[in-house]
């Protein structure tokens, strides 16, 4: 016989908060760049934090962190209304963080998302952020354990665990596109790895690779002279999703 069941009694469990806290990153002047927010108040105010807020009580999580996405950047995620296909910030969830140390108010368990775009705009703050910019990420993690910028709440792990997830990802997959507009060429998509990366790369052995997988890259029917020199073909980011062989990331 199966024992029935104890009472359940919702009041004896302590009630807690749910926010998203966004890891947006994009590529401005060949170097990854992470979105950050300057607290106006307290906790942690003056610090320097990721964007993100509350979730409210009738929406979902991947709604809540579109929305703070679109407030903090004005940017809407891919398959949005009115959008063409392939514009729009990529949007993933991260990690759930829940220690109970983690926020001061109260307990707090945030749901971490990342957000891939290309070359984004001068932020603009607004609520209680006092101010927002653009950072590298070298800036704000350092190269060692102890040499980065100090931000609010858990946001350093956050915001690492964002960037390795970005790195490891466009190893194997079709994100390293994310960071590219609609239309672009071999070598600029070769820039975004570089820039993601850390690393140079060699041009002619990395135009063999993303070219030589079927359906990685699309052309576009074009070319441009954006980067100066002899026009360069023009691509669009196919129906691959997986880059097989991966492309592995070289040492730094």
């Amino acid at each position: 016989m199966i024992a029935p069941m104890s009472r359940y009694d919702p009041s004896a469990f302590p009630p807690f908060a749910v926010t998203v806290d966004l890891v947006v990153l994009t590529v401005r002047d060949h170097a990854l760049c992470a979105l950050m927010v300057r607290r106006g108040e307290p906790p942690f105010q003056g610090f320097w934090a990721l964007p993100g807020g509350f979730v409210r009580p009738d929406e979902g999580l991947i709604e809540a962190a579109a929305r703070e996405l679109a407030e903090e950047t004005g940017l809407r995620t891919h398959g949005a209304v009115g959008q063409e296909p392939g514009e729009g910030a990529h949007l993933e969830q991260l990690a759930t963080y829940g220690d109970p140390q983690r926020d001061p108010r109260m307990r707090v368990v945030s749901v971490a998302h990342l957000a891939l775009a290309p070359d984004l705009p001068t932020p603009r703050p607004g609520g209680d952020v006092r101010s927002a910019r653009w950072a590298p990420v070298e800036e704000l993690l350092g190269r060692g354990k102890d040499d980065g910028l100090l931000l609010a709440f858990d946001h350093t792990r956050i915001l690492a665990d964002g960037v390795e997830r970005a790195r490891s990802k466009i190893e194997y997959s079709a994100l390293a596109t994310a960071f590219c507009p609609a239309e672009f060429t071999v070598g600029e998509l070769r820039q975004v790895y570089e820039s993601v990366w850390g690393v140079s790369l060699d041009p002619r052995n990395f135009h063999r690779k993303v070219t030589g997988t079927p359906g990685f890259l699309v052309p576009a029917g074009g070319t441009t002279t954006r980067q100066g020199g002899r026009p360069a073909q023009l691509f669009r980011a196919g129906d691959a999703t997986v880059l097989n062989p991966p492309m592995l990331r070289p040492d730094a």
